[in-house]
């Protein structure tokens, strides 16, 4: 199946009430990982590249390895920039294949955040290419946050709404709690469900969560046990994750928790295995691992069956 546009996958996710993860890949392994649980799992999914995995990999060999994988497997999929920083990001994207962009400006002033985004969507709507904003700072709230300060990173309602209109992007990722890496929170996981209900109720389109990885139990232990060094990590607990796609989220990016996996499944064939040289067979393992955790997300989403 040829690659589709992320709208395609989106639209009917926020209007049936499920989520669609968008999964971040750097290289074979993991983008096998992806599209083998997509397969099993009969879903839909974004395949995320960030501007470092793009720089790691080569334009060229993401493109065509997704696109392949994607005609392999029969899955509906898309190709998505994951926080591209500009204009000239995005540009290049489009022209390469991808079928989704992202601008993220959301750390410039909310008017320069608005300039920006509007750029890239006139461009890429021009080539029938989707786009992504993000409004808000994504920082863990943590417990002795000021009121005003905890106010001042998440995103406002009513300028979600305003922003959306103004900027003509397809999805907003939003800011109600979470952050980026393993390391999300000092004290309790709190995500601001209220306001996501309230931005859902304002804006009808597609809705995103970035910083979502809930940096599961048993796949921290895994890669503690061999060798690890991980003290303090915590994600989003699955309950909030469903709650929040019952309150409107219809993409979830995750990143985080393949990163631990993936490491998880290689310590484990280093240390059990020291004779062991094959490189297919060490990072073999950790796409294993990889595999598993997606599948997981797909039903913690809800977008199994929805392929």
């Amino acid at each position: 199946m040829p690659l589709v546009s992320s709208k395609e996958i989106l639209v009917p996710a926020r209007e049936h009430g499920y989520a669609v993860g968008a999964f971040n890949t750097s290289n074979l392994e993991i983008s096998q990982a992806v599209f083998e649980a997509a397969a099993e799992m009969k879903s839909p999914v974004i395949v995320a590249t960030s501007e470092s995995a793009i720089e790691y990999a080569g334009f060229d060999n993401l493109l065509n390895m997704v696109r392949h994988m994607a005609d392999y497997f029969g899955v509906k999929a898309a190709l998505h920039l994951d926080h591209g920083k500009d204009l000239d990001i995005a540009v290049k994207c489009i022209r390469h294949g991808w079928t989704s962009v992202m601008i993220d400006a959301s750390k410039l002033e909310y008017e320069e955040n608005v300039a920006a985004t509007s750029a890239v969507a006139q461009v890429a709507h021009m080539a029938g290419v989707p786009v992504e904003a993000e409004l808000g700072r994504l920082a863990g709230i943590e417990d002795m946050v000021s009121v005003d300060e905890r106010e001042a990173a998440l995103t406002d309602p009513a300028q979600a709404a305003e922003f959306v209109e103004r900027t003509g992007c397809d999805f907003l990722a939003i800011a109600i709690g979470t952050s980026h890496g393993a390391y999300k929170f000092k004290g309790e996981p709190k995500l601001e469900l209220d306001r996501l209900s309230e931005i859902a109720g304002m804006v009808e389109r597609p809705l995103v969560l970035h910083g979502a990885s809930s940096v599961p139990q048993d796949v921290l232990e895994t890669a503690a046990k061999y060798g690890a060094k991980l003290p303090g990590a915590k994600g989003v607990p699955e309950d909030a994750i469903k709650e929040a796609v019952k309150s409107g989220i219809a993409k979830i990016n995750i990143d985080t928790d393949l990163r631990l996996a993936f490491t998880g499944g290689v310590r484990r064939v280093l240390t059990e295995s020291p004779e062991v040289f094959d490189p297919r067979k060490i990072v073999g393992s950790g796409r294993e691992a990889i595999r598993d955790v997606v599948k997981r997300k797909m039903r913690l989403f809800g977008s199994d069956g929805k392929g």
